[in-house]
């Protein structure tokens, strides 16, 4: 059985415990926050979740294929469709939905056929089709609230979403139509994967793409769709992308983002829900989209590799690691010119080489490799060792650049900080060491 690696252990960990958080919440809610489960807390709630996991798998490819934009324009393009279907056939929901769709279905191809067909990009016609849908949006909504027709009362909730109206039926329509959607992300998951991050292979290998980015475009106008009751036209976008955004932070691999995302979507779309319950005034949609984007913001923060307080970390240990090896560099090459490698060297030398030098002797005389020498610094037996080893270490990497081809060699990404006894293998290391002899004689 293969064994996980540190990055793949960490993920699912993280997916494990975001999971358990969101059990625990409940309790914790009740007992912390005094929320009363009523009948209307728990449908939206679980709606929230739904809509949650079905965002997030989809979103992730829009956030992955640099669609954000795209999530947006459509969720406001959606706006004139259920005017529209309003004006035709009333106040059902799931016939609004459906003119919400067709709107959103056509504001994809008259993206395409656009750039497509003229030199506009793709982000200038989903500007055109974010700002002209939602306008007309807006005036078909002017017109019909003119009316003297009380079905026509709060219909503008759309545009913020009315998650208090969601009933049984809309949980049961989300849950439904979501599990359509990701059956079909699932079934046809290898081809959406090439389309997102090799197009141009997926086309010169007779894969058809259009198609393919079709289905995918619609996948995403559905959970654009159901997101309209609860999130409305103008958040939805962020619960389509928050939790795509959060996910990428964590893992290099589509199938851990896209299930992280999931579990980051049900988290948002539940404990926003469960929050807004707290306080009487405080809108569900909107709750839902700041717990997501404080996922985000978490995401960014801590994330290993990518968060900005690990970069930060990690690049002051770099910083200390290259200012070791820089001063230690200089030591030895000062102290060889001048006759002996354990020589003192003056510390107005070691100090105007480097910004970084009084860091690098503190690192140096904390390892034991260097000692200070009346008026300067003395390599010890240690440090003339490890600069021996770093020389040696230099050179090998100097052959491997320019024979390594010649030679048969692994490809391997070269790092001269890196020992290059840790990356090739013995074998390897052995022709190396010949051929540096073969090119110094």
């Amino acid at each position: 059985m293969e064994r996980l690696s540190s990055e793949d252990r960490r993920v699912w960990m993280l997916i494990g415990g975001i999971a358990l958080l969101a059990v625990l919440f409940v309790p914790f809610s009740q007992w912390a926050l005094g929320v009363n489960y009523t009948y209307t807390l728990r449908v939206v709630a679980l709606g929230g979740a739904l809509l949650g996991i079905v965002s997030g798998v989809l979103g992730s490819f829009a956030v992955l294929r640099r669609q954000s934009l795209m999530g947006d324009a459509l969720s406001h393009a959606a706006l004139p469709g259920v005017a529209i279907a309003f004006l035709l056939v009333g106040r059902e929901l799931g016939l609004l939905l459906i003119g919400a769709g067709i709107a959103s279905w056509l504001g994809v191809q008259f993206i395409r056929i656009v750039t497509d067909t003229t030199r506009i990009k793709q982000d200038t016609a989903m500007g055109i089709v974010l700002a002209s849908w939602f306008a007309a949006g807006i005036a078909l909504l002017a017109y019909i609230q003119s009316r003297s027709d009380a079905s026509q009362a709060g219909l503008d909730s759309f545009i913020f979403g009315q998650a208090a109206a969601i009933v049984q039926k809309d949980v049961i329509l989300i849950s439904s139509v979501g599990a359509f959607s990701l059956g079909v992300l699932v079934l046809f998951w290898k081809e959406f994967k090439l389309i997102t991050f090799d197009p141009e292979f997926a086309h010169a290998n007779g894969f058809r793409t259009t198609i393919l980015n079709m289905m995918l475009s619609t996948l995403i106008v559905v959970a654009i769709v159901l997101g309209l009751q609860l999130a409305g036209v103008i958040l939805m976008v962020g619960m389509l992308i928050a939790p795509g955004i959060a996910a990428r932070q964590w893992t290099n691999k589509l199938d851990q983002m896209v299930i992280l995302a999931a579990i980051f979507g049900a988290f948002a779309g539940g404990t926003g829900a469960i929050l807004s319950a707290v306080e009487a005034n405080l809108p569900t949609g909107p709750m839902i989209i700041v717990v997501a984007f404080l996922l985000v913001l978490l995401s960014i923060l801590f994330a290993p590799e990518r968060g900005l307080i690990w970069s930060t970390l990690r690049d002051r240990r770099d910083r200390r690691r290259f200012a070791v090896t820089n001063v230690l560099r200089d030591l030895y090459h000062y102290a060889q010119d001048h006759g002996s490698p354990d020589l003192p060297v003056p510390a107005a030398f070691v100090l105007g080489v480097s910004d970084d030098a009084r860091t690098g002797l503190a690192q140096l005389e904390n390892r034991g490799w260097a000692r200070p020498q009346g008026e300067g610094w003395q390599l010890t037996a240690a440090g003339v060792e490890a600069a021996r080893e770093d020389a040696a270490n230099r050179q090998l990497w100097a052959v491997y650049r320019e024979y390594s081809e010649e030679l048969h060699l692994p490809l391997v990404a070269e790092n001269r900080q890196a020992d290059i006894h840790d990356l090739l293998p013995g074998q390897a290391i052995e022709k190396l060491e010949r051929k540096l002899k073969e090119v110094s004689t």
